[in-house]
């Protein structure tokens, strides 16, 4: 997997950078200029610390105005084309397309004449990156379908963006992600994932690492790796065990379908995957990918959230650990699993499914 390496690298009208990456053994000129007037990017967005809860809260109320469900034909993330109004993709084709998102909740760069300071320690601007990772030209396209040479191409991607992001001191954690469906609130249905480089890091993470330190100092061993041992072991939770790779329900699951996937070796992100390991990741993911679509009879796309857990960019890396979280807040077909009062309010989940049946089902699904 070479392409992550080197992308092609271009400007859109407005100075956001768009970087293209082509599959292997395909080289495209991507020469084709964005032509549209567009307003100046609004960096206004500020964070503010919720000092009940020691988390950072980002307001960016731009984002009130975003894209919201546009017809095919009116879709920012298909190529332009003679036939349509030029959109966020320059070029008539491509394979996969990251730009910096027009409308993101954390900005390179203040806005001019912002102020750098707020009123206290508690109030400052939301510096950081928000970019869109477009998975395919084809708007009706879905990731687990794609061929396999595509997932290479987006594996590469998620590796070079998250080096190149990791080296702006600004960061302090790199997410890719995607959101998969209407249900889980995506704003554009064509297939396209995102990547946010935080400028702190996220209380998620924040969790599991004082997890993680508390089973350190008790055994001298990683908190992720004895999981995946144990999970492999026991085998009642366990989907897939590959060379390099080994998916799993988690005991604790708290969606009606989730999935965590990781790789058998102690590495803290994506780039330190070796060769071997990414080609294996490009065929298992999308083969869970798949089983997930498959869960519900009669559902051909199941949402889904998938969720690469990284390890901070400078802090407590050896406790960190990559992996994969895959779910779905699909209950059942028609129902929906709502964070109410307990898990809103909260923060104490109550899961409707067993585990140990989901993991059951997924493993039929081969």
């Amino acid at each position: 997997m070479t392409s992550e390496r080197n992308p092609t690298r271009r400007s859109l009208a407005d100075g956001r950078q768009i970087f293209y990456f082509d599959d292997a053994g395909r080289t495209r000129d991507h020469t084709a200029r964005d032509t549209r007037e567009l307003p100046t990017l609004d960096h206004s967005s500020r964070m503010r610390y919720d000092v009940l809860t020691g988390e950072w809260i980002t307001v960016a109320s731009h984002r009130m105005t975003r894209t919201h469900l546009p017809s095919t034909a009116e879709c920012p993330l298909c190529p332009t084309n003679e036939t349509r109004t030029p959109t966020e993709i320059p070029d008539a084709n491509y394979d996969v397309a990251v730009f910096e998102n027009r409308f993101p909740s954390f900005a390179s760069a203040p806005q001019d004449g912002a102020p750098n300071t707020g009123d206290g320690p508690g109030d400052r601007p939301a510096l950081g990156h928000c970019e869109v990772m477009c998975f395919s030209s084809d708007h009706t396209a879905s990731v687990a379908e794609l061929p396999l040479e595509r997932m290479r191409t987006i594996v590469g991607a998620w590796i070079s963006r998250t080096e190149e992001l990791s080296a702006d001191p600004v960061v302090e954690q790199v997410f890719c992600f995607e959101n998969r469906g209407e249900e889980i609130g995506v704003t554009l249905t064509h297939p396209h994932g995102q990547i946010y480089a935080y400028p702190y890091v996220t209380p998620r993470t924040r969790s599991m690492l004082t997890q993680a330190d508390k089973h350190f100092e008790r055994t001298g061993r990683s908190l992720l790796a004895d999981v995946l041992a144990s999970e492999r072991e026991d085998g009642t939770r366990l989907i897939y065990d590959g060379d390099h790779w080994s998916a799993y329900v988690p005991i604790a699951a708290r969606w009606p379908i989730e999935i965590h996937l990781a790789p058998h070796r102690d590495i803290p992100d994506l780039p330190s995957l070796n060769d071997e390991e990414r080609e294996e990741l490009a065929v298992v993911y999308q083969d869970l990918l798949r089983r997930v679509d498959r869960f519900y009879p009669g559902i051909d796309r199941v949402p889904y959230i998938a969720a690469w857990h990284q390890a901070p960019v400078r802090i407590d890396r050896p406790l960190s650990r990559l992996h994969l979280q895959l779910f779905s807040i699909l209950r059942a077909p028609g129902k929906l699993k709502y964070l109410a009062g307990s898990e809103s309010a909260m923060g104490a989940w109550v899961n409707d499914a067993i585990p140990e049946a989901v993991a059951a089902r997924l493993r039929e699904l081969k």
